[in-house]
């Protein structure tokens, strides 16, 4: 006789490749042309597919195993994650702003982890702020295409900030994986 388990069984949605989150007809990342022409544009793909994986990790969800802390004694939930990416993004503009830094989206430190709390409406401000924020980081910085431009106080090359913005969300992506598999057993990359 099996014992019984709290834990999940393994899936994926993927019936081409099991090794993927979804099919690639249904993969909003999978582009069949030819690679970017250039840095910037290169750069900026990846962002946008590390983004869309993030969102694809937490679809399908509610409230409650969205905010769910799945690697316990850890605060690090899906919902947490989407906080803390929109708090990111706002801090990166701080860091490209010559001016007075903007305040602290969700308060004290990790308030963006503890606050996400299994309720409709934080969920729905996480992805609202989540949006505002990366769409307000991306004007400041299509201001500045030339990726050698240094800003802000510290002389922060454009380079530099793509490359970080891009290495957060693929380190928290590889977190929404292990985080995503404890709640439901789903996985692919």
């Amino acid at each position: 006789m099996e014992g019984m388990t709290d834990q999940p069984a393994r899936w994926t949605q993927a019936t081409v490749h099991p090794d993927m989150w979804a099919d690639p007809d249904d993969d909003p990342r999978n582009s069949d042309g030819a690679s970017p022409d250039g840095e910037l544009p290169t750069l900026q793909g990846y962002l946008t597919d590390y983004r869309l994986t993030l969102l694809m990790k937490c679809e399908g969800l509610d409230a409650e195993a969205l905010a769910r802390r799945s690697v316990p004694p850890s605060t690090m939930s899906l919902l947490g994650l989407v906080r803390h990416l929109a708090r990111a993004e706002r801090d990166w503009r701080d860091w490209i702003s010559d001016g007075d830094p903007l305040p602290k989206l969700y308060g004290k430190r990790d308030a963006d982890f503890d606050g996400a709390v299994a309720d409709q409406a934080v969920v729905d401000a996480g992805y609202v702020d989540l949006a505002r924020e990366q769409a307000a980081t991306d004007a400041a910085l299509a201001a500045h295409p030339d990726l050698g431009t240094r800003l802000g106080k510290d002389g922060i090359t454009v380079r530099d900030l793509l490359v970080h913005r891009i290495e957060e969300y693929a380190r928290h992506c590889g977190h929404a994986d292990l985080l995503r598999e404890c709640i439901d057993g789903r996985v692919g990359q």
